[in-house]
């Protein structure tokens, strides 16, 4: 798929060069995460509708240029090239946490503003950049919590089983350390070297209590928890899969009952404050499904960024001023930006943080089993 451009309100002749462009950047193709990438444009495409409903930015209708990553991060870098050209005003999105490192090094190298809306990656840049700021947690933040979780239900020997990434060599890395010093350990199987059936004798090997799916959905996270649910040797063992992968539709259809009972990392309020509850309701109509929290990302990512360009104007050079004086009401609570300790970017500490999974009496609903952050989104 090539490049699109999506129309949020459609603008007449006259009114086309009058447009406050923002560049969004979604995986909408394979082998990016279609689901969240739909998703995440869901959340961004009403908000900018809601934006042009009251009156646009200044009363210039706000659009939306969406460029489809497809988890490619050259296909990002070309995209944040071709929307600077463009004359957007600034970047918004991203999903994948690699895909979105290479939009924001770039953005910053151009001078280009950049609201990340869902990768949680710590080093989204090498530097320290005023020109990125970023919604989610950073991803020590949230896996720590999930750490956090594993040990508070008795789980000390985890396995983890791992692709080769970035991001997953992150997260090993930071389960490892923190839950090392508190009696922790995690043993890595490599899955270019292993198979679903390699990763249950290593279970039995280790005497591990927990498994955890450090690798890509449908596969071969679904043929490992196939795997290990069949295996009578294993028929107490926790599987996880802390990047969220059973937040979506998608999870359920390939697993079924198979697929409840799988603790994942979400960032939502354990209430949604009304604002939250009504965005919910207009992202369920438009989705046709119950929202993830990643189209609530979405929502948020373009409401910032509009009361931004309302705040400080449409000039680039002065975006980078404003994230320090951002106060928004956002469906998960009221946002605002920060230097933290060894982020280099603006970031919005914390979103919520929940550990939930699908229940296994009810697959279709979520229990919450770990909270951390505000219990409602107050203010919103």
């Amino acid at each position: 798929m090539s490049g699109m451009v999506t129309e949020t309100r459609p603008p007449g002749r006259d009114e086309w060069n009058t447009c406050v462009r923002i560049g969004a950047l979604v995986p909408l193709t394979r082998p990016g995460w279609q689901e969240a990438g739909r998703h995440l444009l869901a959340g961004m495409e009403l908000a900018a509708g809601e934006v042009n409903d009251a009156g646009g930015i200044g009363g210039r209708p706000l659009e939306l240029a969406v460029r489809d990553t497809a988890a490619d991060p050259e296909r990002a870098a070309a995209a944040v090239d071709e929307l600077a050209r463009l004359g957007v005003a600034a970047l918004a999105g991203e999903y994948h946490s690699v895909v979105a490192r290479t939009a924001a090094t770039r953005a910053d190298a151009l001078g280009l503003p950049f609201l990340c809306a869902s990768a949680v990656l710590d080093a989204l840049t090498e530097q320290p950049t005023p020109w990125v700021a970023r919604l989610a947690p950073a991803q020590s933040h949230g896996w720590r919590v999930y750490a956090d979780f594993l040990l508070a239900a008795g789980h000390r020997r985890i396995v983890v089983a791992a692709e080769p990434s970035v991001y997953w060599a992150s997260g090993a890395r930071i389960l490892r350390d923190h839950l090392a010093p508190r009696g922790g350990t995690v043993d890595e199987v490599d899955m270019r070297e292993s198979t679903p059936a390699t990763v249950c004798d290593t279970l039995v090997d280790r005497h591990a209590t927990a498994l955890l799916l450090l690798v890509g959905h449908p596969e071969p996270a679904v043929s490992i928890v196939r795997s290990v649910r069949r295996d009578r040797r294993l028929a107490g063992i926790l599987i996880g899969a802390p990047a969220g992968q059973p937040e979506f539709a998608q999870w359920a259809a390939s697993l079924g009952e198979d697929g409840a009972g799988v603790p994942f990392l979400r960032y939502l309020p354990e209430r949604l404050g009304p604002l939250g509850a009504r965005v919910g309701e207009a992202l369920r109509e438009r989705l046709g499904q119950a929202p993830s929290f990643v189209a609530f990302e979405g929502y948020d990512t373009v409401a910032v960024l509009a009361e931004v360009l309302r705040s400080h104007g449409t000039d680039r050079p002065r975006t980078p001023e404003s994230w320090a004086s951002v106060s928004v009401a956002g469906t998960r609570g009221r946002i605002r930006f920060s230097r933290v300790p060894d982020i280099g970017v603006w970031q919005w500490a914390w979103a919520p943080v929940q550990v939930v999974d699908r229940d296994p009496v009810r697959p279709d609903r979520f229990r919450v089993l770990r909270a951390v952050g505000a219990s409602a989104s107050r203010g919103a």
